[in-house]
């Protein structure tokens, strides 16, 4: 089964900014609690994606790529507001921090995420990366 274990946090510095960014758009075809379906769109390129109940810091997840034109019209049947954030890929500490930059009704809120191969895996926050959050999900963003 394909699953998910991450890692969420604030942030508190801006050395992140050195990476550059990809924007995403996104919407939520569900996002109850316990599962989502999600559409989003990177550039030339469209994803469904769906998450099951977390237990502890993991969860089953399922991704599929889908053609550009399908995903444009998925996001039409979405929950609003649509969500549209740059995200910044940084590689830093023998992990890849996804730092998502807001825009739009969200425009402030700015997140580290770490994906980690274990719950348990050892990993060293950088400098610019602050408290964990694990109640971002309730910031009005499902992720």
């Amino acid at each position: 089964m394909a699953r998910e274990i991450e890692r969420k946090f604030l942030i508190k510095g801006s050395a992140w900014r050195r990476a550059g960014a990809m924007r995403l758009r996104q919407g939520y075809l569900s996002s109850a609690k316990g599962r989502t379906v999600r559409v989003r769109t990177v550039g030339d390129k469209a994803y469904l994606t769906i998450k099951g109940m977390a237990v502890g810091a993991t969860r089953p997840e399922f991704e599929y790529e889908i053609p550009y034109e399908d995903a444009k019209e998925l996001l039409d049947l979405c929950e609003m507001p649509l969500i549209e954030k740059d995200r910044y890929r940084v590689e830093e500490g023998g992990v890849v921090w996804e730092v998502d930059e807001f825009l739009g009704e969200n425009r402030g809120l700015i997140v580290a995420e770490v994906e980690l191969e274990s719950e348990d895996q050892p990993f060293t926050k950088p400098d610019w990366v602050g408290k964990r959050s694990p109640e971002i999900h309730a910031i009005s963003i499902p992720t």
